[in-house]
């Protein structure tokens, strides 16, 4: 039996299944399960459960072949770049354009736009996801920073780790929140009735949301949410765990009329460049499809 891949857990907890799935991008949560079931993901060298869970520093080895990824091809798809230099590029991105490529979107990401224009990112980071240090939803929008070498990609990387990125959204959810500001703290994990979805659930990850309310439209607020975690689907889980989803949101609310998507934009991005430590912040105003449906609700 021959060591084919081996990893170091780098968050404090997780799920085992989920996680090798997250870090091995060609391996699905379910391959990843029958995997660890016939022992060929180990934890410290230990057969163990799927449901192990496994924390900061452990080391995880696979022990079996791994399916080889797809090679992605280059796309020329239209992208707006707010800021590049040598070590990264500032994007804003579009609502619908998947960040990389995954089940049910095999091409037209990002990824393969970024590869179109600067071809060098397929040696930075991973092989599925050159140069990307962080996402955003598929029908989320706005500032997404993106590593052009290794060393950018650490550091950049490191910065989200540490939780030192400001990042600001702006939200509009259904109803109005007793408070005008306050930090909502509340547990998130895998929804076990419905695993496509997050939920706040007991035992979860630590996960801590600031916001503000900004307008008031009726039935409706408009929101600046400050992620002080980055878990998935953090914002929208939230919000729909106070009862007031936000607009649009299928998943975990409703269809909304007047709006294809849900009402979610990374506004702001501020973070230390990771050649010259110098603090620079990136921001993209909210976009027409959102400031239309904003005027919808003024008339």
């Amino acid at each position: 039996m021959s060591e084919e891949l081996a990893f170091k857990v780098d968050v404090d907890s997780a799920r085992l299944d989920e996680y090798v799935a997250r870090k091995v991008v060609s391996l699905s949560r379910t391959q990843a399960r029958k995997l660890i079931l016939k022992g060929r993901i180990v934890v410290e060298d230990m057969t163990v459960k799927p449901s192990l869970r496994v924390t900061f520093g452990q080391v995880i080895k696979v022990l079996s072949e791994i399916p080889e990824p797809g090679v992605i091809e280059p796309e020329d798809i239209p992208i707006e770049i707010l800021y590049e230099d040598d070590d990264m590029i500032v994007v804003n991105k579009p609502p619908g354009l998947p960040v990389h490529p995954g089940a049910g979107h095999p091409s037209g990401t990002l990824v393969n736009a970024l590869l179109y224009l600067r071809p060098g990112l397929k040696e930075v980071g991973s092989r599925e996801r050159p140069g990307i240090v962080h996402r955003l939803d598929i029908d989320t929008s706005g500032v997404m920073v993106i590593a052009k070498n290794l060393a950018s990609h650490a550091h950049i990387s490191e910065q989200f780790a540490q939780r030192s990125v400001n990042k600001i959204y702006l939200a509009l959810i259904k109803g109005s929140l007793t408070q005008l500001e306050a930090i909502i703290e509340a547990p998130i994990g895998r929804d076990p009735g419905n695993r496509q979805k997050m939920t706040v659930v007991d035992g979860g990850r630590l996960s801590k949301t600031r916001y503000k309310v900004v307008r008031n439209f009726g039935e409706h607020q408009l929101l600046e949410v400050q992620l002080l975690t980055g878990r998935t689907h953090q914002i929208r889980v939230h919000f729909a765990s106070l009862g007031h989803p936000i607009v649009g949101d299928r998943l975990y609310g409703t269809k909304s009329k007047n709006i294809e998507r849900q009402f979610l934009h990374s506004h702001l991005l501020g973070l230390a460049h990771p050649s010259t430590g110098k603090p620079m912040e990136f921001n993209s105003p909210l976009p027409l499809d959102l400031q239309d449906f904003l005027t919808t609700l003024e008339s």
